[in-house]
Parts: C-alpha cells; sequence; structure tokens
C-alpha cells in the first residue's frame, strides 16, 4: 500500500500559480506511476496529468497543456503539480493517485489522498 497526501491549495486570482505537491508514504513510492485528477460538485472527477515511475514521460488532459507541469522526485518521494496561468474552471479539489501507467482513467489508480482544494477567482 501506499499514502499520498496532498497540499499546496489555496485561493489564487486568475493568471496567478499554485504548486501542489502529493507525499507519499508506504510501499515504494517508485514504483508508481501517479497522476493527477480534479473534481467540481456534481461533476465526475477528470483526468489533469500523469507521470510514469522514471518521471521521464508525461501526459496532460488538453485543457492544462501548456499550463500546468507534472513531476516527481523519487528520493523525496513526492509528486508535484506546477500549476500557471490559472483560469476560474480550473477550481476544483485535486487529487493525486498511485497507479500502474499512464492511463487517464480513474479506474486504473488504486490509491488516492484525500484531496486539497483549488479556488481561482476571476
Amino acid at each position: 500500500q501506499v499514502q499520498l497526501v496532498e497540499s499546496g491549495g489555496g485561493l489564487v486570482q486568475a493568471g496567478g500559480s499554485l504548486r501542489l505537491s502529493c507525499a507519499a508514504s508506504g510501499r515504494t513510492f517508485s514504483s508508481y506511476a501517479m497522476g493527477w485528477f480534479r473534481q467540481v460538485p456534481g461533476k465526475e472527477r477528470e483526468f489533469v496529468s500523469a507521470i510514469t515511475r522514471s518521471g521521464l514521460s508525461t501526459y496532460y488532459e488538453d485543457s492544462v497543456k501548456g499550463r500546468f507541469t507534472i513531476s516527481r522526485d523519487n528520493a523525496k518521494n513526492t509528486l508535484y503539480l506546477q500549476m500557471s496561468s490559472l483560469k476560474p474552471e480550473d477550481t476544483a479539489v485535486y487529487y493525486c493517485a498511485a497507479g500502474s501507467g499512464l492511463y487517464t482513467s480513474q479506474r486504473a489508480y488504486n490509491y488516492w489522498g484525500q484531496g486539497t482544494q483549488v479556488t481561482v477567482s476571476s
């Protein structure tokens, strides 16, 4: 098992930046591909970005390409999501998840954090 704890969310103005972190404990962090998802009330959780075990390959949902950057530090057991040029439509609870590959479906991820709220004001 792996335990995941997100941090770094908050309130930011449109055009601003935030960096989310996801600290992992338990089984070897580097054994898992990692992903970020987000969810707004009344909607399904949606894929944002994913990264392979090594960190050499990444994948992004179209609406965040060029604005968000996923990265990981396996020595620190931490996943990151650098978010720039934020828009009000990025407002959501952001979740990190551990899985087996660069998948966009949440069903491919076995372990989830509790989420961190990101609010972007216009």
